[in-house]
């Protein structure tokens, strides 16, 4: 059964679902507009999440072996060393050097020695203020870690003492790796970011990404359906109808 209304058409479910008396109908063009907005959105949040945040880089060459294997693609933290300092053991992207002769623009070493170290190669090993470095990071037997040929005080043919504001940095595979022994440290104004996890092949910390950002792409989207969705609306009808006047009452 349904309501009348005196003068106009009859109310029936169909038409209670419509919009309101006194709201403008939905416009195709107003839900292609905010789809648009949405997605502009997107484009900047990612682009600003790129430049100031995170980025994702690819590992070309093998010389952070076994860290890092070739064709790895690693997340690169850009925020926390505006938080921090940059530690001994991090494993850093950092623009090209100048004396880097590889047609490379950007590369990933990991930090030995920070400013003010005295960084030595004895016996094939790391010393840092002459004390031998543990280096938990490297396999097992750890490789040796020779002098370069170069003919500079960075080649660890000497103890090098590593200048402020500069970093001493080597490829995990010390056989074959073109590092700060061949082209010296990096100043701290080359430093891209941090490696924060290989992205691919995924290891846990990447799946446990991948799922928390699937969740809040699961969110967003729930959002926009259900700001999408109109409220069911009441169905109008005429006032209530009042019976007799009960004798005795005003």
């Amino acid at each position: 059964m349904s309501a009348d209304v005196p003068g106009g058409p009859p109310v029936t479910p169909a038409t209670a679902a419509r919009v309101p008396p006194g709201e403008p109908a939905p416009s195709r063009w107003r839900w292609w507009l905010e789809w648009l907005a949405v997605v502009v959105v997107a484009l900047f949040l990612a682009l600003g999440v790129r430049a100031y945040v995170a980025q994702m880089f690819y590992i070309p060459s093998g010389s952070m072996l076994p860290t890092l294997q070739i064709g790895d693609r690693i997340v690169v933290d850009k925020l926390s060393y505006h938080l921090h300092d940059i530690h001994r053991g991090d494993v850093v992207v950092f623009r090209r050097p100048p004396r880097e002769q590889a047609d490379y623009s950007d590369l990933v070493k990991r930090v030995i020695g920070l400013p003010g170290d005295t960084v030595s190669s004895v016996g094939g090993r790391v010393y840092i203020d002459g004390k031998p470095l543990a280096e938990p990071w490297l396999p097992h037997p750890a490789p040796t870690t020779s002098p370069s040929p170069v003919p500079r005080p960075f080649s660890l043919n000497h103890p090098f003492t590593v200048p402020s504001g500069q970093y001493f940095v080597m490829g995990d595979n010390r056989t074959n790796s073109e590092d700060s022994r061949y082209f010296g440290p990096i100043s701290s104004n080359l430093v891209v970011g941090r490696m924060a996890f290989v992205a691919w092949p995924l290891d846990d910390s990447g799946w446990l990404v991948v799922l928390l950002t699937a969740a809040a792409v699961l969110v967003v989207a729930i959002a926009v359906v259900a700001r999408r969705t109109p409220a069911p609306a009441r169905p109008r009808g005429p006032a209530p109808l009042r019976g007799p006047p009960v004798p005795g009452t005003p």
